[in-house]
C-alpha cells in the first residue's frame, strides 16, 4: 500500500502551540506528525512519534543532526513553534532537507524585532508612539519591552524617568512605548500563496499566564481591526498561519504590539472554529486549493494545567467493575473511563467486566448502549463473593473499581495493581 500521507516536523515540540498544533492534525488523514526538540519536555507526553536530544541551534552541528533526523523520518514539511528557531529555519533554508511551513526571511526579520517592525509602520496610524532615545520621553507611564521577545515576556510599566534610565541600565535595547491602558486582544490570520488573507479571527485577551492568554473568546471582525490587518498583510509577506496583537490607548484606538510568523498560544480557539490553520497551512505549501467555511457561533476557551502520566507499568489485561464504576448512579456513563477502555481496545488488551450487579448485565450493557462485545468476558457474582477469587495474574494485569475493600483483597491476594476513579487520567496515553 502506497503512503500518501505527507509527514510534518514540529520543532520544538513541547509549547502550548506545539501541543495544539498535535491534536489539530494528529486525526488528520493527509497527515502524519512528528515531534522534535533540544531538550526533553512536554512534548514526549504528547508526541506518539518524538525524537529528543536534538542539538540546539546554536550548535554547529545542529544543521547536520536536524538533516539526519529528517532523511531518516522521510520529512516533507517542518512547523517551526518558536520565533527565533523559525527564523533560524527560514535563513538556513537552502540547508534544511524539508520545506519550512513559514513567512519569507524579510517578513520573519521584522516580525522578530519590534525595533524593525516599528520602523515598518511608524508612519501608520495604528502604531504607537515610539521613544527612539530616552530623552525623548515627557510623558509617564510609558512601556518598556524587550527589542526580541515574546508573550509579553519583559514588558514593564515605568512611572518615571528615574526608574527608565535603571531598567535600560540595565538592558539598553529595550523599546519604548506610549502606554497603552486599554483592552488587549489577539487576531488570528491566515494569508495564501497568493497574497490574499483568506482567515481573520480577532479574539481576547481576559486572562494572561505565562504570556499565553489562558482565557479567551472571539470577537467582531471590525472595520478597524480589518483595515489594520490588510495593511500589516500588504506590507510584509506572509504565507500560512500569523497573528498580531493589539491594544488601545487611551482615547479607544487600538495600536500595535507585535506580530509574529507563527501559530499563537492560543490560537485553538480559531482551530476548534472549524479553520484548521496548522492544516491549511499544509495544504497551501503543497499548492493545493481549499475552502474555508468557519462556524458562526459564540465560543469562550478557558485554559488549565493538565496532568499527563509516564506510568512504568506494562499491563494486557484489564479486569474492571461495572456499578458505580462503568455506570454511575444508574443513570450516567462513566466517560472517562470509556475513553481508557477503547485506549484498551486499539491496544488489543483484553478486558474483562467482573460485577456483582444484581440485574442482567448484558440488557444493562444495552440500554447505556455499551458493547457487551468489547468485553472478552463477562464474570457476574453473588453480592457476598469475592472478584479476587475469579481473577489471576497470569498474564499483567490491573483491576479497576470503586470499592477500597475489593482493590485491597485484589492487591494483597494476587499482586494486581488497582485503581481507583479518581486515578484513570494515569492510565491515558495522550500521544498521538
Amino acid at each position: 500500500m502506497i503512503d500518501l500521507k505527507t509527514r510534518v516536523l514540529v520543532f520544538p515540540c513541547g509549547s502550548q502551540p506545539a501541543i495544539d498544533i498535535n491534536f489539530a492534525l494528529r486525526h488528520s488523514l493527509r497527515v502524519e506528525i512528528y515531534g522534535a526538540s533540544s531538550v526533553d519536555d512536554h512534548g514526549t507526553f504528547v508526541y506518539e512519534r518524538y525524537i529528543g536530544g536534538l542539538p540546539k541551534i546554536s550548535e554547529e552541528k545542529f544543521i547536520d543532526e536536524f538533516n539526519d533526523v529528517l532523511r531518516k523520518n522521510k520529512i516533507d514539511f517542518i512547523i517551526p513553534t518558536h520565533d527565533t528557531v523559525s527564523l533560524y529555519l527560514i535563513e538556513h533554508q537552502h540547508l534544511v532537507q524539508a520545506q519550512v511551513i513559514a513567512s519569507d526571511l524579510e517578513t520573519a526579520k521584522i516580525c522578530r524585532s519590534k525595533k524593525l517592525m516599528y520602523r515598518k509602520f511608524e508612519q501608520h496610524s495604528f502604531s504607537p508612539r515610539i521613544y527612539w532615545r530616552m530623552s525623548d520621553v515627557t510623558n509617564f507611564p510609558v512601556f518598556i519591552k524587550p527589542d526580541q521577545g515574546q508573550g509579553g515576556q519583559g514588558v514593564k510599566k515605568v512611572n518615571s524617568f528615574e526608574e527608565l534610565q535603571n531598567c535600560l541600565g540595565r538592558n539598553s535595547s529595550m523599546v519604548i512605548s506610549e502606554y497603552l491602558p486599554g483592552e488587549e486582544l489577539t487576531v488570528d490570520c491566515f494569508t495564501d500563496r497568493f497574497g490574499n488573507i483568506r482567515v481573520l479571527s480577532p479574539r481576547t485577551r481576559d486572562r494572561v499566564f505565562g504570556g499565553i492568554s489562558v482565557k479567551s473568546k472571539f470577537m467582531e471582525t471590525t472595520g478597524e481591526i480589518s483595515s489594520i490587518a490588510h495593511e500589516i498583510n500588504n506590507r510584509l509577506n506572509f504565507r500560512g498561519y500569523w497573528y498580531f496583537q493589539l491594544k488601545k490607548d487611551k482615547s479607544g484606538m487600538f495600536k500595535l504590539l507585535e506580530i509574529s510568523t507563527r501559530m499563537a498560544g492560543t490560537a485553538c480557539l480559531t482551530t476548534s472554529n472549524d479553520i484548521n490553520l496548522p492544516l491549511l497551512s499544509i495544504l497551501d505549501f503543497q499548492g493545493l486549493d481549499y475552502e474555508i467555511i468557519p462556524n458562526r457561533m459564540a465560543m469562550e476557551l478557558d485554559r488549565s494545567l493538565v496532568n499527563r502520566y509516564k506510568i512504568d507499568l506494562q499491563y494486557e489485561r484489564v479486569y474492571v467493575d461495572l456499578d458505580d464504576t462503568i455506570i454511575f448512579n444508574s443513570n450516567k456513563i462513566n466517560n472517562f473511563l470509556m475513553m481508557f477502555l477503547y485506549q484498551c481496545l486499539n491496544r488489543e488488551v483484553d478486558i474483562i467486566l467482573i460485577t456483582k450487579h444484581r440485574e442482567d448485565v448484558k440488557q444493562t450493557l444495552d440500554s447505556f448502549q455499551i458493547c457487551p462485545n468489547m468485553f472478552s468476558q463477562i464474570i457476574q457474582i453473588g453480592k457476598d463473593d469475592f472478584k479476587y477469587r475469579y481473577m489471576n495474574n497470569d498474564i499483567p494485569s490491573i483491576f479497576i473499581d470503586n470499592s477500597f475493600e475489593e482493590r485491597k483483597q485484589v492487591k494483597v491476594k494476587l499482586n494486581i495493581p488497582t485503581f481507583d476513579l479518581n486515578m484513570i487520567d494515569c492510565l491515558i496515553d495522550w500521544r498521538g
